[in-house]
């Protein structure tokens, strides 16, 4: 390229980043919860609007973009979620959440951003595209299994494939993660119930305690990941409530416990919470209770298509460096709803450094997270490199 187009492609970028920026934090002060982001997805087919960019609604609040319709050459996906978290914000920003209750702990905010970015600096050179490119605004990925709402109403056809990220405070800004399988969880809830038989404290043994089967279950269930599963395999397994009891001088009648497992593999997921059951059963059987295990698979496992994800580490070298791809310690054991997309489509998932040099790491459903804007000019330059496009 010459030294003029590149300067005008540079400075194309940094008005579409600027404006991007603007529009991220106007999001950020104006969170939407799960399947109510209305204002959000008018804010996002506004800016399509204004790019000349032909959308249309898909699953409620989700929108898609399209881009180079008339090409023929493989058909691009680029996706963001929408939604913000139940938590009251601590940041103290200028563009703090004014929704009480409601905050972008996760940085969805600045996913949408970067999309738009994208989308904006995509259309500046719609032109040259190889390809068509279709942009999913995905709602309701918190919980709400936003994206299998969108395969179902048919978001992904005749997409050939399909690419996403999440900002990742723990990782400094100008490194990345975007290994060839796994990149993140299968998770699962699960809540039991423990029954035995109420009775007075000082009469223990007129009844059957579920609290202390409970915490026998507890202690037990710990083994699942230190004894059931290899050690080269992610998994873990945790409790995190425990709810029993009324008053200090009565055995309760039962106990309520609730948790998750979560694995590299769906299938290890599973294998996983069939032991948890085992445990609990055995326990509640050797304590004499009964016990129910109520279980609630949630996400699938984020795991990259190996051909797709060296298309995105090639883009993620020529960006950053070959020093900055991380590799250790993946996957993650949080999830992703972006596990639905890539077990219809090929496509990978990537993870961007956030972190902010000499700065403490808010990670993720923190009340004091905030995205780090200097990822959306990244993130435009990386999916117009994986959409074909020669960068300067």
């Amino acid at each position: 390229m010459s030294h003029a187009l590149t300067a005008t492609l540079a400075a194309t970028l940094a008005a579409i980043s600027a404006r991007a920026i603007d529009i991220r934090r106007a999001l950020h002060a104006h969170p939407e919860l799960m399947w109510q982001e209305h204002t959000t997805a008018a804010v996002v087919r506004a800016e399509l609007d204004r790019l000349g960019i032909p959308w249309q609604p898909c699953a409620d609040t989700g929108t898609l973009g399209r881009l180079g319709e008339n090409k023929f050459g493989r058909h691009l996906a680029f996706r963001a979620d929408l939604d913000a978290l139940p938590l009251d914000e601590a940041t103290g920003l200028p563009w703090a959440s004014t929704n009480p209750g409601c905050m972008h702990a996760c940085g969805h905010d600045g996913h949408t951003a970067s999309l738009l970015a994208a989308a904006a600096y995509l259309k500046s050179r719609e032109d040259e595209l190889p390809g068509p490119i279709t942009l999913l605004f995905q709602p309701a990925e918190e919980g709400g299994h936003g994206a299998q709402h969108m395969i179902d109403a048919g978001a992904l056809n005749g997409i050939d494939a399909i690419f996403g990220y999440h900002n990742w405070p723990p990782l400094p800004f100008g490194s990345a993660a975007c290994p060839l399988g796994p990149v993140m969880a299968a998770n699962a809830e699960w809540t039991i119930v423990i029954t035995g038989r109420g009775a007075h404290a000082s009469t223990p043994h007129d009844g059957i305690d579920p609290i202390v089967c409970g915490a026998q279950f507890v202690s037990a269930v710990q083994q699942v990941v230190s004894r059931c599963t290899a050690p080269q395999e992610a998994a873990v397994v945790t409790v995190t409530c425990f709810h029993a009891g009324t008053a200090d001088n009565i055995i309760p009648d039962s106990a309520e416990l609730i948790g998750t497992v979560r694995a590299g593999t769906t299938e290890q997921r599973d294998a996983l919470a069939a032991h948890v059951e085992r445990i609990l059963h055995a326990t509640a059987a050797a304590c004499g209770a009964t016990a129910t295990f109520d279980y609630r698979p949630c996400y699938p496992a984020t795991v990259n298509h190996a051909a797709e994800a060296e298309i995105a580490r090639a883009a993620l070298r020529s960006e950053l460096g070959s020093e900055q791809l991380i590799d250790a310690g993946m996957p993650l054991m949080a999830a992703e709803d972006f596990g639905a997309f890539l077990r219809v489509k090929p496509g990978a998932f990537l993870l961007l450094g956030a972190g902010r040099p000499g700065q403490p790491v808010e990670g993720c459903h923190s009340p004091r997270f905030d995205f780090n804007d200097e990822l959306i000019p990244l993130v435009a330059r990386l999916w117009a490199r994986i959409a074909g496009l020669r960068m300067p």
